[in-house]
């Protein structure tokens, strides 16, 4: 059987397919690249937003209209299982509660067979086709979350806080090593609580301690990270170089008032002093955020204090987002709203700090060297190919190499500022 993997959302989601396929691919059957050429579409979806909400039903409809059975699964078919199961072509939904048994269940349900397979050792990590493909092995570490920030509905679709075993963990990486890859991507939904409701280890840190000491992937990065989560002992880790020089740190505000009303563990003092113990540690490092304007309150002067604040953080770049209303959320009942234009508006105004900040950043790097992961090649030419990949500290660099140099960790010099990251001189070829 053909299978076709497509999603919306985050990197906890590339994780899951990234799993799904190889439970998949162990049990005999073939990950393609399209949707035309599947017999079977799976479908991972999304619903941090309306538009996110309304990026998975049409992807859902897509399939189904060129004739493909569909399963659905993710936080929007979680949250609303009954439309999902109406859309033309799908023939199960699977809750996040039950997405880690979805290739089991398919097959007992549709097939009337469940191999052993599925108990046996996993089988190498390949890099799913087509639009997915990624260099980079995402590894989910751990799921749901136990915070209750008032705009968010993934904390309702994903449930409590779970941590994955170290050793299953371990066996993901395992798998992605065998199968080539240079770099995971460590994802959870509150990843800086992996741990806590477990008795050994108890930390993140724990984790990547052992990360470090049993696995030898050249390169570790962990996706976005609470901020109340870490401390000067965490950060100290990075003084091994295989862990990547980036954070992704989410700020949501940079008014206190405004944090209140979000329930984040935080505050703009607290948060500037991360930054600052971060920097003073891991020289180079880039530290990218999420925002939310518009959120329900949120004055002419909360907003010129979050201004004032993102501009003062200098963020190497990140994520801006106008508040979205989300049903079962406890920032919908704030009666103060912001009208949608004025979000807009501050929504650009938060996008173009970033932009500046992350322009400074790029230009801190100049004829600096850098370790760049290739990921992807768009334009062959008489010169050879040109690549395009990350550097440690998330710095997308494209560079002239003689051969394909897909999956290759290269030096490479920084000599310019792009549209879209920096480009260079690969210096060991």
């Amino acid at each position: 059987m053909k299978i076709f993997f497509d999603m919306v959302g985050c990197r906890l989601n590339q994780a899951e397919i990234e799993q799904m396929s190889r439970e998949f691919r162990q049990e005999g059957h073939t990950i393609v690249a399209t949707m035309d050429d599947a017999d079977t579409v799976v479908v991972n979806t999304c619903s941090v937003t309306t538009q996110a909400a309304s990026d998975s039903r049409q992807k859902i409809r897509r399939s189904g209209a060129h004739g493909k059975e569909v399963i659905v699964t993710g936080c929007w078919s979680t949250m609303e299982p009954s439309m999902a199961m109406q859309i033309p072509g799908v023939i199960q939904v699977v809750s996040n509660d039950n997405k880690d048994d979805l290739v089991r269940s398919f097959f007992s349900q549709h097939l009337d067979k469940a191999k052993n397979a599925f108990d046996a050792e996993p089988i190498a990590r390949a890099p799913l086709p087509g639009l997915r493909q990624r260099t980079r092995a995402f590894i989910k570490a751990q799921d749901g979350c136990d915070n209750n920030c008032t705009f968010c509905i993934t904390t309702i679709a994903r449930g409590k806080s779970i941590s994955r075993p170290f050793t299953q963990i371990l066996a993901d990486i395992h798998s992605a090593e065998n199968g080539g890859t240079k770099e995971i991507v460590l994802t959870g939904v509150h990843l800086g609580s992996w741990g806590q409701e477990i008795d050994k280890p108890t930390h993140l840190t724990n984790l990547l301690e052992i990360i470090l000491k049993e696995t030898s992937i050249p390169r570790i990065r962990l996706s976005s990270l609470e901020p109340w989560d870490l401390d000067e002992t965490f950060l100290s880790l990075w003084q091994n170089p295989r862990l990547c020089k980036h954070l992704h740190l989410p700020l949501q505000a940079g008014s206190d008032a405004t944090l209140r009303r979000m329930l984040r563990k935080t505050t703009t003092a607290s948060f500037r002093n991360l930054l600052s113990t971060a920097r003073m540690i891991i020289p180079d490092i880039a530290i990218t955020t999420d925002l939310i304007c518009g959120f329900p309150g949120e004055t002419d002067e909360e907003f010129e204090q979050s201004r004032l604040f993102v501009q003062e953080m200098a963020f190497s770049g990140g994520h801006v987002f106008s508040y979205s209303e989300r049903e079962g959320t406890p920032a919908i009942r704030i009666k103060t709203k912001v009208p949608h234009p004025v979000r807009k508006e501050r929504n650009a105004v938060l996008q173009e700090i970033l932009k500046k900040s992350e322009t400074t950043f790029f230009e801190e790097n100049l004829s600096k060297t850098a370790l760049v992961l290739w990921e992807a090649t768009n334009v062959r030419s008489e010169n050879g190919w040109r690549m395009s990949g990350l550097s440690s500290n998330y710095i997308k660099v494209t560079a002239e190499a003689p051969s394909y140099l897909w999956n290759q960790i290269d030096e490479v010099r920084l000599d310019s500022i792009e549209k879209q990251g920096m480009s260079g001189t690969i210096l060991n070829r």
